[in-house]
């Protein structure tokens, strides 16, 4: 396997990246309140912003079997408040070295294989290469029943030597208030 990083997705590559992942995620549309998802359109923008890099995951064959998406520009991710990287850790905002993992998708058919564990460890080295950190957010439904946050911890710790210090930046709840129909 072969961990490549580019700034743009090429066009003959676009439609299989959007077909990774979109059967990567596609199950979690029904189980998280929250998008985790992105429609085409954003997921077009966001393959041809060079400011968000791609880790490919090639085969040994040159087939695409994982792909991730990966940046120190906070402002290139929707949905994250890059003010509160500011405000919690502003020397490593001031330097660009917070590191922002938008995704990690693996095809169905690779899941047994090393791609997954591949693309955590090259955006691990690009962060620790520059004395940086790394954020990330996982639904409760990948973390609940997949484990993610304890995975990714288990894999940066045997990466960092044992030197990983993780903790959960913020947590959001979705409530909803019924009122049934008399009886």
């Amino acid at each position: 396997m072969l961990v490549k990083v580019i700034d743009q997705i090429t066009d003959d590559m676009h439609e299989t990246a959007w077909d990774l992942y979109e059967g990567a995620f596609k199950e979690v549309r029904a189980l998280a309140v929250q998008r985790h998802l992105m429609y085409r359109a954003e997921f077009d923008q966001v393959m041809f912003d060079p400011r968000v890099d791609k880790y490919l995951c090639l085969d040994d064959g040159g087939k695409l079997c994982g792909l991730s998406t990966y940046t120190n520009d906070l402002f290139a991710m929707p949905l994250i408040a890059p003010e509160y990287f500011e405000r919690r850790w502003p020397d490593l905002y001031a330097q660009n070295k917070i590191w922002y993992c938008g995704f990690v998708a693996v095809a169905e058919d690779a899941r047994s294989t090393r791609a997954f564990a591949e693309l955590v460890e090259a955006m691990y080295r690009t962060a620790t290469d520059r004395n940086g950190i790394i954020a990330l957010d996982f639904c409760s439904y990948n973390d609940d029943s997949r484990n993610m946050s304890k995975v990714i911890r288990l894999m940066l710790r045997r990466l960092s030597g044992g030197t990983l210090q993780a903790s959960c930046m913020d947590q959001q709840s979705f409530w909803i208030y019924e009122f049934p129909a008399a009886s």
